[in-house]
């Protein structure tokens, strides 16, 4: 099943796209949908179950609920604005802003944390209340993973997805590769060309320069701001101090033959930690794994001389050809984290880039495939426990790992002949069943793991 690039590829607030992103969609549409009943409205209750009942405070679902009642999108909000302070000072909220309602983060959020239902781990309900508690709407939401979001009554249909009207569509790799061959066509034009269906040339082409743009401003951003991230952790910042001592390192003209990881390493580590501290992130399949893409793009534009393709033509084939491998992962398997564990996020972010590194190096099809099964062949069972349900321990340094991972994983299929054992196909259903075996502890409820066993 093709998944468009605007799915796979979105801006939203961080840091998480299945707890925030998602969240502040759901509230958004939730008071879109009131239309002139907004008057009537006195108060409103949120109901979070599951996942996002147990890690939704540190992973600031509250807050972008929030922003969502207001009416605030990630293209439209400013980060400068303090509107949460507002709300929780004045005890006030501008429902759909335009209507105030007392809202209280202690009696209008009620967090079911022993409540899953049955449809997804990350259900949320709205039920809007008028003067007298009469309901006058109520409505179920579920955040499936990359910001996307399905109301209950949608949700077969979601599991039943009405495929988009594109010229090729595939739900394997095996089914994608014959495209290629029987059309003479890589990985990157047969996701150019479904594109071409839905938007023009020049929509895609802005469309994907503004995702490379917001990628490398996060890089640049996260290396100079200092700090402690939010959170009752304190995490300090490391990103700038990284980058000082490489850029000391530079000019001390220091013979380290690792050198290049140390940069890999500290660009998923500034961007992880712009995704921390709630900044504009882009889905990469998710904002967890945020980091790993932007890294990843870097380091060819920085390093990768000897590349198939080069300036913004190296990003369009680099991020088309992984939207295809993320298709893949979406049709068959799952990228969140709640439902599969962290080897969705991180571990299809790291098969993507792989994937797509291949892709700009000038790997072939069986190369690239191979690429990005390495990538997730060596993340199978990657289990979520963030600490105290932030989304920095182990979630920033998993980040750098797996950026580093995914170059590695390109080298070792560009630098042998393509032929592998193990199919991508495969290694999806592999991680999906693993996903699925995983206890519910160790899927982004913080009640094993790290989270338990670390104490900050």
């Amino acid at each position: 099943m093709y998944y468009s690039l605007s799915e796979i590829f979105s801006v939203g607030i961080g840091p998480s796209s299945s707890h925030t992103v998602g969240p502040m969609k759901a509230a958004k549409r939730f008071v879109d949908g009131l239309d002139d009943k907004i008057s009537l409205i006195n108060d409103v209750k949120i109901y979070l179950y599951g996942s996002l009942a147990l890690t939704g405070e540190g992973h600031g679902t509250l807050n972008a609920i929030v922003y969502g009642l207001l009416d605030l999108s990630a293209d439209k909000i400013d980060l400068n604005q303090n509107y949460i302070g507002r709300v929780i000072d004045e005890k006030l909220l501008l429902l759909r802003g335009e209507k105030p309602i007392h809202f209280d983060f202690n009696s209008n959020f009620i967090l079911e944390k022993t409540i899953f239902l049955k449809e997804h781990s990350n259900g949320m309900k709205f039920v809007a209340l008028d003067k007298d508690n009469k309901v006058i709407a109520e409505e179920t939401y579920f955040s499936i993973g990359g910001g996307t979001i399905v109301r209950k009554d949608e949700i077969m249909q979601r599991i039943e997805r009405k495929p988009l009207d594109v010229p090729y569509q595939f739900s394997s790799f095996a089914e994608l590769k014959n495209i290629c061959e029987s059309n003479n066509l890589s990985l990157s034009e047969v996701v150019l060309a479904n594109e071409r269906a839905l938007h023009s040339d020049e929509e895609t082409k802005t469309y994907l320069r503004k995702i490379a743009q917001i990628m490398q401003q996060n890089i640049n951003d996260g290396l100079n701001k200092q700090g402690i991230l939010p959170g009752i952790i304190k995490l300090r910042r490391r990103a700038p101090e990284m980058y000082e001592n490489l850029q000391k390192r530079f000019e001390n003209n220091v013979d380290d033959a690792l050198y290049i990881l140390d940069w890999v390493n500290l660009w998923a580590f500034a961007v992880a930690e712009e995704n921390a501290s709630g900044s504009k992130i882009v889905t990469a399949p998710t904002m967890g794994s945020a980091g790993i893409m932007p890294a990843v793009m870097r380091y060819y534009q920085r390093f990768a001389h000897k590349k198939a393709y080069y300036d913004e033509q190296a990003d369009i084939v680099y991020l088309t050809t992984a939207a295809a491998i993320c298709s893949l992962y979406r049709t068959n398997a799952s990228i969140s984290g709640a439902e599969v564990g962290c080897q969705g996020e991180v571990g299809v972010a790291c098969s993507m880039a792989a994937a797509g590194l291949c892709a700009v190096m000038g790997g072939n099809i069986s190369q690239i495939e191979n690429a990005a099964e390495i990538g997730m062949e060596h993340n199978l069972g990657l289990t979520c426990d963030p600490v105290k349900g932030l989304v920095q321990i182990p979630c920033i340094e998993r980040n750098a790992m797996a950026a580093i991972k995914a170059v590695n994983a390109s080298r070792l299929a560009y630098r042998s002949t393509g032929e592998h054992k193990v199919s991508l196909d495969s290694i999806i259903k592999t991680m999906y069943e693993t996903g699925l075996s995983l206890q519910s502890a160790y899927k982004e409820t913080s009640l094993g793991g790290l989270a338990t066993n670390v104490s900050c």
